[in-house]
C-alpha cells in the first residue's frame, strides 16, 4: 500500500489547515471561500425525485436506467449541440472526481505512456497518471507537445481554477491534431453552464467534433449546477466503443451510481429553472467579491467563467493566503494547481450571502 501512495503528492489541503485556523479564530468566524463545495439548498424537485426513489433495494445497473439516459442525451442535444448522442454515447458515473482519478488506469495504461493536462490544473489529472505508473506531461497548448507515448489529453473549459476558456475554434483545431496523432481526449467540462464574460463549448458541439465522437468525450457533474456535490451525480458522453470498454470495467468494478441519485439526476437535467437561480446567485456573489478584490489590491486574471476567481497582488501565494487569513477569509493557493500558479490565489464563489457580504466587508 505504501508503495502506491507514495506515488502520489501530499495531499494539498492538509497544508492549508493553519490559516484555516487563523481565520476561524476571526471574531465574526470564517468566510471559507477555499474548497468550493456548494453551500445553497439542494432543488425541491431533485429532493422529491430522490425521496421517490428511496425504496430501491435491488442493485442499480452500472450503464444507467433508460430514463437516465434518456435524460443525459436530451441534455446532451440540447445543452451542448451534440445532436448525434445516443443511448450508447453515455455513461453515469460516481462523481466526476472517481472518474478522473481512475480512469487512466481504467484505460490500461500505465509506465512509457504520458498524461498529458493544462500546466494549471485540478491536481487529480496528475495523481490519475501518477496511480497508474504513466507519465504526467503539462502543457501550455497540447498542439505543441510531442505527441509521441501521450495516450491521454485532458482539456479542462472552462479552467479549474482559472476560470479560463477555450476558444470555439482552438477546440476545433486541438481535436484535429489529437484525431492525427491518434491521442484520446477527456475533456472535463464540469462547469459549462457557468459562462460569465464568454460562452464555453463543449467537444462534442456537432461545429467542433463535425458531428464524430470519435476520440472525443467529456466529462461532466451535477455537483456545481445543481448544488449535487453530496449525491456524487456525474456522467461521460462521447465515443460509443472507449465507453463500452470503461463499462464492461466498470461492471466487475461494481462502480454503479446508487439508484435513487440516477432518479434525481433525471429530474435535474429536466429543469432549467434551477440551474437558472443559482447561476443567479453566483453572479451576484461574483460581482461583490470581485469588486471588494479589486478595491482591496487584487487584480483578477482569466475568469471569464467557472466558480472562482483566480487572483494576484504580486506576491508569493502563501503571503496572500496568510493575509487573507488574518481577516478571517480563507483562499485557496495557487501552487495548488501547479508552480505557475505560485503568485496567485483562488477565490471560490461558493459562501452564502451573508458570508460573502462578510468577507467583502472585512476587504473594505
Amino acid at each position: 500500500m505504501a508503495a502506491v501512495s507514495a506515488r502520489l503528492p501530499a495531499f494539498p489541503w492538509d497544508k492549508l489547515e493553519p490559516y484555516k485556523k487563523t481565520a476561524a479564530a476571526h471574531p465574526d468566524g470564517i468566510v471559507d471561500l477555499s474548497v468550493g463545495t456548494p453551500v445553497d439548498p439542494v432543488p425541491q424537485l431533485i429532493q422529491d425525485a430522490l425521496v421517490a426513489a428511496a425504496d430501491s433495494p435491488g442493485y442499480p445497473t452500472v450503464r444507467g436506467t433508460a430514463a437516465l439516459r434518456d435524460a443525459i442525451t436530451g441534455w446532451l442535444k440540447g445543452r451542448l449541440g451534440a445532436s448525434a448522442a445516443g443511448h450508447r454515447n453515455v455513461l453515469p458515473v460516481v462523481g466526476s472526481k472517481e472518474l478522473v482519478a481512475w480512469l487512466p488506469t481504467q484505460l490500461g495504461l500505465g509506465a512509457g505512456d504520458k498524461v498529458a493536462y493544462p500546466r494549471l490544473a485540478y491536481p487529480t489529472y496528475e495523481v490519475g497518471a501518477r496511480l497508474c505508473g504513466a507519465e504526467p506531461v503539462v502543457y501550455d497548448d497540447p498542439t505543441e507537445l510531442d505527441p509521441a507515448g501521450v495516450k491521454l489529453l485532458w482539456l479542462n473549459s472552462p479552467s479549474n481554477p482559472t476560470g479560463k476558456v477555450i476558444p470555439k475554434e482552438d477546440l476545433i483545431r486541438i481535436v484535429a491534431w489529437a484525431r492525427e496523432h491518434g491521442i484520446l481526449i477527456f475533456s472535463d467540462e464540469c462547469y459549462l453552464e457557468l459562462g460569465w464574460e464568454a460562452e464555453p463549448v463543449s467537444v462534442l458541439h456537432d461545429d467542433v467534433c463535425g458531428g464524430s465522437y470519435e476520440g472525443l468525450v467529456a466529462v461532466h457533474s451535477l455537483s456545481k449546477r445543481s448544488n449535487l456535490a453530496g449525491y456524487r451525480a456525474a456522467f461521460i458522453a462521447g465515443d460509443a466503443e472507449v465507453l463500452g470498454e470503461l463499462l464492461e470495467i466498470r461492471k466487475h468494478g461494481g462502480m454503479m451510481t446508487p439508484a435513487p441519485v440516477q432518479a434525481a439526476t433525471v429530474a435535474a437535467l429536466g429543469d432549467d429553472a434551477h440551474v437558472a437561480e443559482q447561476r443567479g446567485r453566483y453572479a451576484a456573489r461574483r460581482e461583490a467579491l470581485r469588486a471588494a478584490l479589486e478595491a482591496h489590491g487584487f487584480r483578477v486574471e482569466h475568469s471569464e467563467a467557472s466558480l472562482y476567481l483566480w487572483v494576484t497582488r504580486d506576491e508569493a501565494c502563501w503571503d496572500t493566503v496568510a493575509h487573507l487569513a488574518e481577516r478571517g477569509i480563507l483562499v485557496a493557493p495557487g501552487d495548488f494547481y501547479g508552480e505557475a500558479g505560485a503568485r496567485f490565489v483562488r477565490v471560490a464563489l461558493t459562501a452564502t450571502d451573508e458570508r460573502v457580504e462578510a468577507a467583502v466587508k472585512r476587504l473594505a
